[in-house]
């Protein structure tokens, strides 16, 4: 079944793309939320038009992207969590609080678009992927200290 994307869907795409899902994903999921419609000729020309009139949005839309990467740089976040005695962590790191530490450093990402390239489990260094745009992706550095 193909299907016109009308939001960005975490692990199928993004916003006016045209991808092929099994029909019961589309049918049952996808169509009800809203969140595609129907690949046919007609919403395929309406998707063409929109995306052509929108090009020029899209740009400042990646350069908004690209200076949120860029303020962020290399920069190293600390994170606390209560560490036991082992170094493991109590409870969890969620992206929320990875958010919030960004925030705190004035950068305003959605924790959303936040993603961790491996679980923290204990104390020590880890990184994390920033989805800012379709085409600009950056790696956050973070550390868990113990509170």
């Amino acid at each position: 079944m193909e299907i016109i994307l009308k939001d960005d869907v975490k692990g199928l795409g993004y916003k006016n793309d045209i991808v092929t899902v099994k029909s019961g994903y589309g049918r049952n999921f996808l169509l009800p939320q809203g969140l595609a419609m129907l690949a046919d000729k007609t919403n395929k020309k309406i998707t063409a038009e929109n995306v052509r009139q929108a090009a020029h949005k899209a740009d400042k839309i990646k350069g908004d992207a690209q200076a949120i990467a860029d303020q962020v740089g290399d920069m190293v976040l600390e994170i606390p969590a209560k560490v036991g005695e082992s170094g493991k962590i109590f409870g969890r790191v969620t992206t929320l609080q990875l958010a919030d530490a960004l925030k705190a450093k004035g950068v305003d990402i959605d924790r959303k678009r936040l993603s961790f390239d491996q679980e923290p489990a204990s104390a020590g260094d880890y990184t994390a992927t920033a989805n800012l745009h379709k085409e600009v992706k950056h790696t956050i550095n973070f550390r868990v200290v113990a509170e």
